[in-house]
């Protein structure tokens, strides 16, 4: 899922002591109506300064020093976003803020968030906290979704922005026709994957869940 606007502006932060000739500059980063801001760390007296261009003025060599940063940092922020975006990964607001600062991490996309998982739980079998059917039973969890994935949108992982209900929904169609499930069978290993996405949730990787809207029931076989 690509973002749908984005805008990036410099602007001069009014301080709280009036007196102070200077002011940082900071940068604001607007991404689908969402802006989040930061210091520059550098410094600029309001006098040579123009908001409209988000520059310092003049010739003098600090303005064009200070300037050539200013579009230095533009064009490292603008080549990141793209670079996500290629990769098919999340763009926010805070992810490119805190590329600013330094701060960025990876999110993972879907099967790179569910391998992780089954990963530590391959960890845990060997301590013998878990079982290896439930390994087993996730690490054929993952196999689906990964299939699932391939089948309907032709490529090999999905960030987690792309998944809702209509995702959902169309997994378990997949699950019952495609591979033959059980209705219950197929809400076993979409409660599997529920377990990967709320991960995603606590992790800030998505906001919200999903599949909170689906509703499947298990059957009694009489």
């Amino acid at each position: 899922m690509l973002e749908q606007s984005y805008g990036l502006n410099f602007f001069l932060k009014s301080p709280k002591n009036k007196k102070q000739a200077k002011r940082l500059i900071y940068i604001r980063i607007s991404v689908d109506g969402v802006a989040k801001e930061s210091s520059t760390k550098r410094k600029w007296v309001p006098g040579r300064w123009s908001q409209q261009d988000e520059r310092a003025t003049g010739l003098k060599e600090d303005a064009r020093e200070l300037n050539f940063f200013l579009d230095s940092l533009t064009t490292k922020v603008n080549s990141f976003r793209t670079e996500l975006l290629n990769q098919e990964r999340p763009v926010s607001a805070v992810d490119l803020i805190d590329y600013v600062n330094g701060k960025y991490k990876k999110r993972n996309k879907v099967l790179e968030e569910f391998q992780e998982h089954n990963e530590e739980v391959a960890a845990l079998v060997k301590r013998g906290d878990y079982s290896e059917g439930t390994l087993e039973r996730y690490t054929t969890a993952r196999s689906h979704v990964k299939e699932f994935i391939r089948f309907k949108y032709k490529v090999d992982d999905l960030p987690f922005a792309a998944l809702n209900y209509e995702f959902v929904k169309n997994y378990n169609h997949y699950l019952r026709t495609v591979r033959n499930c059980s209705n219950n069978t197929s809400l076993k290993y979409i409660s599997n994957f529920k377990k990967i996405v709320l991960r995603a949730v606590a992790k800030d990787i998505i906001p919200k869940d999903p599949f909170k809207l689906f509703t499947g029931k298990n059957v009694n076989n009489i």
